[in-house]
């Protein structure tokens, strides 16, 4: 029987150790062995399984085996028959050092798989931040938003063409990152997200919590959303165009409000949130109601507006903020304690902003505007709230003891924006029945610094005429009263002079012709 022949185990066993075909601890069938030893020249065949394993080792983050594949003449910009890149993987996976490697080596930054996606993209997706710095500072002209989708199918149904956006005779508006422009033939205010965002996970989470909020809400009394521009950059917001600007700048024009006015305002804001908490299937908590988040459209209505940091109750019923409350200038005034003392919090929040609000259109200036803002905490803390400065006329009906349930330490004492809505509207009747009572000078004969404190428009703008006919009616009016009681007087100082002395006054009315009577330049019957 003839003696099988050597099989290549045996004679490699036979010929004793030998340099080991893979020199990783990790086995794989991405990772053949490479030809040559001590880095030694690969060619044609040979280099297409070197790019090969250098697509395993970018998938290990192995940079010092990738750099000896390099300088063994592995091709840096090999694709798999997916389109994809060592660069590809590496980014998915997050390994900085081998991206920085694959790009000094001549990898090309910007080059597309066969869905479309670029490393840059890929990184975004899976949120590697180094890596986005490195790709993004070497391509600094090829920035993908980080909401980019590759197939059209996945663009959502609100996503707007920036090339419709006109920005020509744009302006900056009230807050510094929205801009008035032209969308379609109407004006629009934009929201654009500054370079930065593009790799912070915190503002890219924010943006698309505010548009997951802004596409579900449509109400009157609530700033309507028209579309977004995720898929290029820099990414935008597109709102409806508010014109006369926001509460803010209201309340500074015109200082302190009638009674009316203000309640009628705060039934605008009042509604608004009301359809924002009972919102279903998920209730949403504004957290950053004030002055400044609250637009007037050009019917003098307020609107609620800016939900960068609202929340979305779904299961839960409180939320917690997971970093410390940092708002801006003087919002934090506004800002419920429990917020403030990092508990948890429910809608109640907007509850005791409101109450806030609400006090000062009547009383005219800042709550607690004599402290500084770091002192506010403080105030809270110890169950301060701003005093009732007003006349008590101006708090009539029960409004300030609405201000104060509303602004109440517990927040299951609060009451929700529905009871608000009903107390509001039985206030407002009875303060319009008060004023309907109430004799006001005529507008014609106010000074400006009068119409101011009345609420009348002071901008000096040419009259119309139904405008002139109303004063001319005014004043024919007025006229004409006077020349009565004018009329009537001269008629008792003719009944008086014509008594003689002896007779009674009714006998000497009734033997005295009353032809001549009526007929004086005051009679109801003279014509000027």
């Amino acid at each position: 029987m003839e003696p099988k022949p050597p099989t290549s185990s045996e004679e490699e066993a036979a010929a004793g150790p030998t340099t080991p075909r893979f020199r990783l601890g990790k086995q794989s069938s991405l990772a053949p062995s490479r030809g040559g030893e001590n880095g030694a020249e690969v060619s044609g065949e040979a280099a297409g399984v070197a790019s090969f394993q250098m697509m395993y080792l970018a998938h290990e983050g192995n940079a010092e085996g990738i750099r000896e594949l390099l300088d063994a003449g592995a091709d840096p910009n090999f694709r798999d028959s997916d389109g994809r890149t060592a660069l590809h993987i590496s980014a998915c996976e997050g390994h900085a050092e081998v991206v920085a490697l694959l790009l000094d080596r001549g990898a090309e930054a910007v080059v597309e798989d066969q869905w479309g996606s670029t490393p840059l993209a890929d990184a975004m997706h899976y949120q590697n931040h180094d890596v986005i710095k490195i790709l993004e500072k070497h391509d600094s002209n090829h920035k993908v938003a980080p909401m980019h989708v590759n197939s059209d199918r996945d663009v959502p149904e609100y996503e707007i063409d920036p090339d419709e956006l006109d920005f020509t005779n744009g302006k900056d508006l009230a807050k510094g990152t929205f801009r008035k422009a032209t969308w379609r033939g109407i004006l629009v205010a934009v929201k654009k997200l500054d370079d930065d965002v593009l790799t912070d996970e915190n503002k890219v989470q924010a943006f698309r919590d505010e548009l997951d909020v802004l596409q579900l809400i449509r109400h009157p009394n609530v700033v309507q959303f028209l579309g977004a521009v995720t898929q290029t950059n820099p990414m935008m917001i597109v709102m409806e165009f508010m014109p006369k600007g926001d509460l803010r700048k209201h309340l500074n024009r015109k200082g302190a409000l009638e009674p009316l006015y203000a309640v009628k305002l705060a039934l605008d804001i009042a509604r608004g949130m009301s359809y924002l908490h009972e919102h279903k299937p998920q209730a949403i908590i504004h957290r950053d109601l004030e002055p400044s988040n609250i637009l007037r459209d050009d019917t003098g209505h307020l609107k609620v507006a800016d939900f960068d940091l609202c929340k979305m109750l779904k299961w839960r019923r409180k939320v917690r903020e997971d970093k410390p409350v940092t708002s801006p200038g003087n919002a934090c005034r506004y800002v419920a304690p429990e917020v403030l003392r990092k508990e948890e919090y429910d809608n109640k929040v907007d509850v005791f902003s409101f109450a806030l609000i609400l006090q000062e259109m009547i009383e005219g200036c800042l709550p607690f505007h004599d402290k500084k803002i770091d002192e506010i905490e403080k105030a809270h803390s110890s169950k301060e709230r701003p005093p009732f400065r007003a006349p008590a006329k101006h708090y009539a009906y029960g409004l300030r003891e609405l201000i104060e349930k509303c602004w109440s330490e517990n927040p299951a004492d609060r009451p929700n924006f529905r009871v608000v809505i009903d107390r509001l509207s039985a206030i407002q009747i009875e303060l319009a029945r008060r004023n309907r009572w109430k004799v006001r000078p005529l507008k014609c004969f106010l000074s400006f610094e009068e119409k101011r404190q009345h609420g009348h428009d002071t901008v000096c703008r040419p009259m119309s005429f139904w405008k002139l006919f109303e004063i001319e009616s005014e004043i024919s009016v007025l006229i004409d009263g006077y020349r009565r009681y004018l009329y009537h007087l001269e008629r008792r100082d003719r009944r008086e002079a014509s008594v003689p002395e002896g007779r009674s006054e009714k006998a000497s009315v009734r033997d005295k012709p009353h032809d001549s009577l009526g007929k004086g330049r005051f009679s109801p019957n003279y014509k000027l």
